[in-house]
């Protein structure tokens, strides 16, 4: 292992048994060990089904990972991406030695602080103060060390008024806060942190990523999960996509997680509810149907396309009442929103239409997200990933390779003179 590097992982794989602790059964306990016992191969790392969560087993065993291989140099940011269920957790467990490989090595260079789930490493009945100083001894830190950071943590947790309160009556909230001040203040080497931030409010999440580019500034290693595209891509240089529990692709973030969507992300260009009754809404308001359809007819829709939106709700109360709709990138930024004016709508059937130029998108992923608002500033309903939709090359940059730079790609009249 060169000098450079914080983490090796080398042909790594994770096998549990489903619906069983351990082995399950003495017998196989017992054939494991007289194999291990003749430096023999472990006999059930012969079998088992991959990670894909949606399929019936067809064997007592399940690989969470397997066959992983990759390097993470000091100071490097590794973001990990996959769907639900594609083996994040556990390899981050896996490199936090929370549990240990069935299969491969992995070398780790320098002290750990891991974030995996609400209230890991802390105990309940412990004050938050004692669990500083608890997690801090832990990491091999001094008394004195700990000290000299523990007010920046409080101060970065804000739970100064809880600070001498024990943890089990904190929030899920309060519980991150502290954890992640924890984590990032007593100076790991290596951080890792799993989507835990999600429950932290979205100011927090925005502190944790400034702090995480913080310290990956400093030279340390951080470890990354997130289904946050956008914030992956803004914290880290380099992304492992995983799928079913093995690696896909490992690389420059913007190209792995362009690869992920386009493998995961699956076109959603009409959504209908034929009884009004199941349809998902209020009250007030029902949303009935929403379409896309692209002016030429083409299924394809490429960034010279002219795209109309139909939006289709019943009014159950009349009431002033506007439509919000947010364009978002595959990686959750909001390209734009745009509202209808605010008009008093009788009870019955209605209609929004919105549409989008050709010549304005870039070639990405994009989702619809919609609300229903009442007098411009109360929400009464919202729609998140209503709809999804990919824009591809289209003739205009036929000689272009690679992806062209900007949340929008409009068609100006720049030239010279």
């Amino acid at each position: 292992m060169s000098k450079d590097l914080a983490i090796r992982v080398e042909n790594v794989g994770k096998q549990y048994r489903l619906g069983q602790v351990g082995t399950g059964t003495l017998s196989h306990d017992l054939k494991r060990w007289w194999a291990l016992t003749r430096g023999k191969e472990d006999p059930y790392l012969k079998i088992g089904v991959e990670n894909d969560r949606t399929k019936k087993a067809d064997s007592d065993y399940a690989w969470a990972v397997r066959d992983i291989s990759f390097d993470v140099h000091q100071g490097d940011t590794l973001g990990i991406i996959g769907r639900n269920g594609a083996g994040k957790s556990t390899l981050l467990k896996l490199l936090s030695r929370v549990t240990s490989p069935s299969t491969g090595t992995i070398k780790i260079k320098g002290r750990i602080a891991s974030l995996l789930e609400v209230g890991t490493g802390f105990n309940p009945e412990l004050t938050g103060r004692d669990n500083i100083f608890l997690n801090g001894a832990i990491l091999g830190m001094t008394k004195k060390e700990i000290a000299s950071k523990f007010d920046e943590i409080v101060e970065f947790a804000g739970v100064q008024l809880y600070i001498d309160t024990p943890v089990k009556r904190y929030s899920s909230g309060m519980y991150v806060r502290l954890a992640f001040g924890v984590a990032a203040h007593l100076e790991p080497e290596i951080l890792i942190v799993d989507e835990v931030l999600a429950v932290g409010d979205a100011e927090f999440q925005k502190k944790c990523l400034g702090k995480m580019s913080d310290v990956a500034g400093h030279g340390r290693t951080i470890i990354f999960v997130s289904h946050n595209m956008q914030a992956v891509q803004t914290l880290c240089k380099t992304a492992l996509y995983l799928k079913a529990g093995t690696a896909v692709e490992i690389g420059r973030t913007d190209k792995v997680i362009n690869n992920y969507l386009s493998r995961e992300v699956k076109n959603r260009v009409a959504v209908s509810w034929d009884n009004n009754e199941d349809a998902p809404g209020n009250s007030i308001v029902r949303l009935l149907a929403a379409e896309l359809k692209v002016a030429n007819e083409s299924n394809n829709i490429t960034i010279e396309s002219d795209i109309v939106v139909r939006i289709d709700f019943m009014v159950l109360k009349q009431m002033n009442i506007n439509l919000s709709l947010h364009l978002n990138s595959a990686t959750g930024i909001c390209i734009f929103n745009v509202i209808t004016q605010s008009l008093p709508l009788a009870a019955g059937h209605h209609t929004g239409i919105l549409r989008i130029p050709g010549n304005l998108l870039n070639d990405d992923i994009y989702s619809i997200n919609l609300m229903f608002v009442k007098d411009t500033s109360s929400v009464i309903y919202q729609f998140g990933d209503l709809l999804t939709f990919e824009v591809t090359e289209g003739q205009r940059n036929v000689n272009w390779f690679g992806k062209w730079e900007g949340a929008i790609r409009p068609s100006l009249d720049f030239s010279l003179i």
